[in-house]
């Protein structure tokens, strides 16, 4: 019992990854992009959908890989050292989600195409 709660203890320390569809937006507000036209809206939000796609995929190989090396801890505590370090792309990942919100803001306000960026869907 007692390996078992120190095991949990070191789990807990070692921070693992976040999947994509459990990070929140971070708030950004629409008046940034008040000055851009339709075009240029929907140019940001391709841009943005882009980047999400590409560290989504990290993200979410990143927690699986992890939830692997905690099983595989169980086996060889020294594997918990190799858990997480995605902390950044994270941040990024919920800085993007924001960006993602206020451009659909914006594109209403605007009264641009529901066609715009706002139809950029994200993974979870």
């Amino acid at each position: 019992m007692r390996k078992l709660v120190c095991l949990s203890a070191l789990l807990a320390i070692a921070g693992c990854s976040t999947a994509s569809r459990d990070i929140t937006a971070a708030h950004v507000s629409p008046t940034q992009y008040q000055s851009y036209e339709c075009e240029q809206l929907t140019a940001e939000g391709e841009r943005i959908h882009a980047r999400v796609d590409e560290l989504a995929a990290r993200l979410d190989k990143a927690a699986e890989n992890d939830k692997k090396l905690v099983v595989a801890s169980l086996l060889f505590l020294p594997t918990l050292f190799a858990i997480g370090g995605t902390k950044e792309e994270e941040a990024e990942y919920g800085r993007l989600k924001g960006e993602h919100a206020a451009l659909q803001q914006a594109s209403i306000r605007k009264g641009c195409p529901a066609s715009q960026p706002g139809s950029v869907a994200f993974r979870g």
